[in-house]
């Protein structure tokens, strides 16, 4: 790696997790507020308005698979670049009301823009970070991610009751606006890619997919599985059990508990190998999914949003560091899109199959069986990963 990128906080790391953070928090804001404008505009049903929160993930992975072949060859800046161009122009899209079908249309290709710029960032960030610190630093990246998952809904459902539509998009714009002019200032290294053009004759499935990054990527599906039983449905389970109020605070305890680990884990990953990791995270994953299961107090409720932060939190930039570490230099950006891919299929594609289990079992009975299925995935993990050399050591620097 190039001689200048041998420190962790360098400009380009903190502007690229600084544009991340605001791409991530216009994200989190508009799912949170979108159905709302459909029902109150549009007088959309409740399916359209969920179909008009969820297109946007539709199209952030069509936009990963995408660039994700070509962000190696373009360049990392100006895919970043171009995203961020494409990006801010579709979140213009938003003053237009036309019809439901140009708003659906707006969110597919204001995500489709997003999974462009997003995996760009991922890409330059893992570029950056020096190779004996990428678990420590991409512990420290995901953190933007994971601080716009809880400002972003709370920004979103606190300016749709206190104000407007217009001003949720115009804040949306200014932040894409601001992401777009930093950018220009980022300088990301470039990357050798070999001479054979074996990789790029025809038409394969690993010009879309990095098949190194694939066995950790299943185990991120899975792990987002069972987060998005969270994302969807928390809301209506403290509902059930009748702690809506603790359940506002639910979020900002998992991110607390996310900020607090993430710094330790990753030196951990980095010194003692990911398996000194993940396994205890499976763990807490699964004891914060058995007490959520059995809550009936503010305490266990928090408890719980406390252990899964401490678990998939920690797991959730594992992966991403492991696919990482796994992939030549010049598959970094396909690794990461890889593990976007998987990550975004198994959040946005859960509650829709999680949907059907619902009726059956009800959310408690659900939530055990998930804790149960995060165990499960503890042992497949030691199939497709853990029981590895890489896994048990410090992990190597594939070169």
């Amino acid at each position: 790696m190039d001689k200048n990128y041998t420190k962790l906080w360098t400009k380009d790391f903190v502007v690229v997790s600084g544009v991340n953070f605001f791409l991530t928090l216009i994200f989190n804001l508009l799912i949170v507020t979108i159905g709302l404008y459909a029902v109150g505009v549009y007088g959309a049903s409740t399916s359209q308005a969920g179909l008009a929160a969820g297109i946007s993930i539709i199209g952030t992975l069509i936009g990963r698979i995408i660039v994700g072949r070509e962000i190696d060859r373009i360049g990392t800046k100006k895919t970043l670049i171009a995203g961020l161009v494409l990006f801010t122009v579709t979140t213009l899209l938003y003053f237009v009301e036309f019809s439901l079908l140009f708003l659906l249309i707006t969110r597919f290709l204001n995500g489709f823009t997003l999974g462009i710029a997003v995996t760009a960032c991922g890409t330059i960030i893992a570029q950056v970070i020096p190779d004996s610190r990428k678990g420590e630093g991409i512990g420290y990246f995901s953190m933007s991610t994971t601080l716009s998952t809880a400002i972003g809904p709370f920004i979103g459902i606190y300016m749709s009751q206190n104000g407007n539509f217009q001003m949720i998009f115009t804040l949306c714009l200014i932040l894409g606006l601001f992401s777009l002019i930093v950018a220009f200032f980022v300088k990301a290294p470039s990357v050798v890619r070999p001479e054979s053009s074996e990789e790029t004759k025809g038409i394969k499935l690993s010009q879309f997919i990095e098949p190194k990054a694939v066995p950790i990527a299943i185990i991120t599906l899975a792990i987002a599985f069972c987060y998005s039983s969270i994302l969807s449905f928390i809301n209506f389970y403290a509902s059930e059990i009748e702690l809506v109020k603790a359940a506002s605070f639910f979020f900002l305890v998992y991110a607390i508990a996310v900020l607090v680990s993430r710094p330790i884990t990753g030196r951990l990953l980095d010194t003692k190998g990911a398996n000194f990791v993940m396994y205890p995270a499976f763990l807490l994953l699964a004891a914060g999914l058995l007490l959520l299961s059995t809550a009936t107090t503010s305490a266990a409720l928090l408890l719980s949003a406390g252990l899964i932060g401490l678990g998939f939190g920690n797991m959730q930039s594992c992966t991403q560091a492991i696919a990482v570490k796994l992939t030549a230099p010049h598959r970094m950006g396909l690794a990461t899109s890889t593990f976007f891919i998987f990550l975004d299929a198994g959040i946005g594609f859960g509650p829709y199959i999680l949907g059907f289990i619902i009726p059956v079992t009800g959310f408690r009975s659900m939530y055990v069986l998930l804790s149960l299925f995060a165990l499960a995935t503890s042992a497949l993990y030691y199939f497709l990963h853990g029981r590895k050399k890489l896994a048990k050591n410090a992990a190597a620097t594939v070169s």
